[in-house]
């Protein structure tokens, strides 16, 4: 699967891209997907799905197996030193050195990269301005808090002013307050200067917050690729949720012959998920509840991303 979008404007192009890693291991089987310039575009699954690697490979720290890539043209197999010129990556892994202070790692940072030291200092106090920093960034980075490191990181990234931004989890181990602090910087950034940025996630509202289109990746396979209201309303507008205190496949057997139950309709377990399209959530509970079928719990809800992964994978993203 890939998408449609016009690959003349596309800031990366990824065909049949692949990683089997020795001992047979494969890591990325054949991914296909565009990104257009000034798109965020989320890699959407749990841990193990492919995404890091993926992002390793695309940032030229992993060589592909197979397949090609490019990023703003530039093959990143082929001509490494020019897809990594044009391109930044926030790993999970912290890489800012602590003992130094912020604006020391910004200006180690913008000089390994080859900036004139009077166009580095101005760009340094942009980004400073940009992510809140002015506090922090002459003080020693082993003194920021997490959320403030990871700002930190984003914004050294940003120093060489790259056309595409990768940035790999960047919120895992944040607290929900900081968490939320960090996505209205990269919402902002995306506002401010339009960058394309690729984001690898397992968090749904990560997703649903920042990204124009997300890829939904399932043991190193892209399982469905479009935007986040596109598929969520796949699902319909709700979504019942019983979970059965007995025969599974007797039970879904008996929704579907009573004409509750739908082709949409997916099993994780003991629990039945039916995606709604034409009737109030209310009314199929009542209709299941009249049916009399042995049940633990009964509830609708609006459908997440989270469903759209188990309905494709039988697995959550949380796992």
């Amino acid at each position: 699967m890939h998408s449609t979008t016009d690959t003349s404007t596309s800031a990366i192009e990824v065909r049949q891209l692949t990683k089997t890693y020795p001992g047979g291991v494969e890591a990325v089987k054949g991914l296909d997907f565009d990104v257009a310039a000034g798109e965020v575009f989320g890699l959407l699954g749990p841990n193990g799905a492919g995404k890091s690697t993926t992002v390793g490979m695309l940032t030229t720290t992993i060589a592909p197996t197979s397949g090609r890539a490019r990023l703003a043209g530039f093959d990143v197999a082929a001509d490494p030193v020019a897809a990594r010129a044009v391109s930044a990556v926030v790993f999970q892994e912290p890489v800012v050195d602590r003992p130094l202070t912020g604006r020391r790692n910004l200006a180690v940072h913008a000089r390994l990269w080859g900036l004139d030291p009077a166009a580095a200092a101005g760009r340094i106090d942009e980004v400073v301005d940009a992510f809140g920093l002015g506090e922090l960034v002459d003080r020693p980075v082993d003194t920021y808090s997490g959320g403030q490191r990871r700002r930190l990181e984003i914004a050294r990234a940003l120093v060489s002013d790259p056309q595409v931004l990768f940035l790999d989890e960047p919120t895992v181990g944040l607290d929900p307050r900081i968490r939320f602090e960090l996505l209205d910087y990269i919402a902002g950034l995306r506002a401010r200067l339009g960058m394309t940025i690729l984001l690898t996630t397992h968090y749904l509202d990560e997703a649903e917050q920042l990204c124009d289109r997300v890829a939904i990746v399932h043991e190193g396979r892209i399982v469905a690729l479009d935007s986040p209201a596109a598929l969520l309303a796949g699902l319909g507008r709700e979504i019942v949720e019983l979970r059965v205190d007995g025969d599974v496949v007797a039970t879904l057997a008996s929704l579907r012959s009573h004409g509750i139950a739908n082709g949409d309709t997916f099993l994780v377990g003991s629990t039945v998920h039916i995606p709604l399209r034409d009737r109030p959530g209310r009314d199929a509970v009542a209709a299941i509840t009249d049916l009399s079928v042995a049940t633990r719990a009964i509830t609708s809800r609006a459908p997440t991303l989270d469903d759209v992964y188990l309905k494709l994978t039988g697995e959550s993203l949380a796992a």
